[in-house]
């Protein structure tokens, strides 16, 4: 039976403030778990405490210290990009060092972001603001971003959309002013690309970082040949391959690979989730080597002095650090793998497709990463705290 006009009229007056409501650029825009609005609320409710086993953080992990590493070609870097900035610009690019704006970032393509985007930025704005970011970034970290940029331009060919899709639609926010004794630092953020980057005297934390994409390749079109996370792919499954039968075995925490099994991503600022696989105390040398130079492909995304001293840190707690893995171990198979210690928490997921075509089974064409610092120090938060302790009431 048809509905009468005026039952239709009624029926459109009544949904649309909502649909709009959940449309582009607004902070009702959905995502996992409700709209953007209500995860942000649920998030910023809960005081920051960071990735725990048990929701009880482990004290000093992490302390003030010298490097040796200077932070000053990041501080002028950074200077730069602000300088070209005009007034207005400025004002909606720059935020306190403490703001909550930190913990304000998804990998979701339609997320409403703040800051200033590359798509609006001038070419030699764009020029400095990539100049920031290679400061902080090795030559393989800023390419596999740019990478990414461009594979976000892949989709919107292949989908023929450019609402939310696109090469440029990814922002920078700094946090603090640029300083080589206050704490400060910057912010890249956009679809399947996160770099959170905090800088305190001459230390850096850079957590979390996202990376990914979907597709992970182009097969066509403008970037077509761009292809990324190819190594860290490749260098985990080779690394679970490399163990024995009964260390596969205590690795393995689930053999069928569900379509998404990441855990650490957006909105999980304070995850509680216990150790699971096998713990590195279990391996001989040489395969403690090679755990230690596969968690090496992921910290190496930073600039290389700082990911040095990155490494050593993890380093002194590889006894304590955690190989989990789910799926199988064909050539081609499709999986997910964790790296987790006290300082800490990388993941690797091969996911189900959502951009394209939606067939609910993981593929190796949808990559999700994260690199997270566990127990209090995402976002440089714990030796803030102390910086703050030292020298603030």
């Amino acid at each position: 039976m048809k509905r009468p006009l005026t039952a239709i009229l009624l029926l459109i007056i009544f949904l649309l403030p909502e649909a709009m409501a959940q449309g582009k650029g607004g902070k009702g825009g959905k995502g996992k778990g409700g709209s953007f609005q209500e995860m942000e609320k649920r998030l910023l409710e809960v005081p920051f405490k960071g990735l725990t086993t048990n929701g009880e953080v482990i004290p000093n992990l992490f302390s003030l210290e010298t490097t040796g590493v200077s932070t000053e070609p990041v501080k002028l870097a950074a200077e730069a990009f602000l300088a070209e900035l005009s007034e207005e610009q400025r004002k909606n690019t720059l935020f306190e060092v403490n703001d909550d704006e930190w913990r304000k970032w998804a990998n979701q393509h339609s997320y409403p972001r703040q800051g200033i985007s590359f798509e609006a930025m001038t070419e030699k704005q764009r020029e400095l603001g990539f100049a920031m970011m290679k400061s902080g970034l090795s030559a393989r970290g800023f390419e596999t971003t740019r990478d990414i940029m461009k594979l976000n331009e892949t989709i919107a060919e292949l989908k023929n959309s450019w609402d939310g899709y696109g090469e440029w639609l990814y922002h920078l926010t700094v946090m603090g002013e640029p300083s080589m004794t206050e704490p400060w630092g910057w912010q890249f953020d956009g679809h399947h690309a996160v770099i959170n980057y905090f800088v305190l005297g001459d230390q850096v934390v850079m957590s979390p970082v996202f990376l990914g994409s979907e597709p992970v390749e182009a097969r066509s079109g403008k970037y077509e040949g761009t292809i990324i996370l190819q190594e860290e792919q490749d260098r985990g499954l080779a690394f679970m391959n490399s163990l024995s039968g009964e260390e596969q075995a205590a690795a393995r925490i689930a053999g069928e690979k569900g379509p998404t099994n990441a855990l650490a991503e957006a909105f999980k600022d304070n995850l509680i989730t216990d150790y699971a696989g096998i713990k590195a105390n279990q391996f001989d040398e040489e395969t403690k080597e090679a755990f230690l130079a596969l968690i090496a492909v992921w910290i190496n995304h930073q600039e290389e002095g700082h990911a040095k001293i990155r490494l050593d840190e993890v380093a002194a707690h590889l006894d304590d650090t955690y190989f989990a893995w789910i799926g199988e171990t064909g050539e081609d198979s499709v999986f997910y793998y964790r790296i987790q210690s006290p300082v800490v928490f990388i993941e690797f997921d091969h996911q189900r497709p959502i951009g394209l075509e939606r067939t609910g089974v993981p593929s190796r064409d949808h990559i999700h990463a994260v690199i997270r610092t566990p127990n209090g120090n995402d976002y440089g938060k714990d030796l803030l705290r102390q910086h703050y302790a030292d020298h603030h009431e």
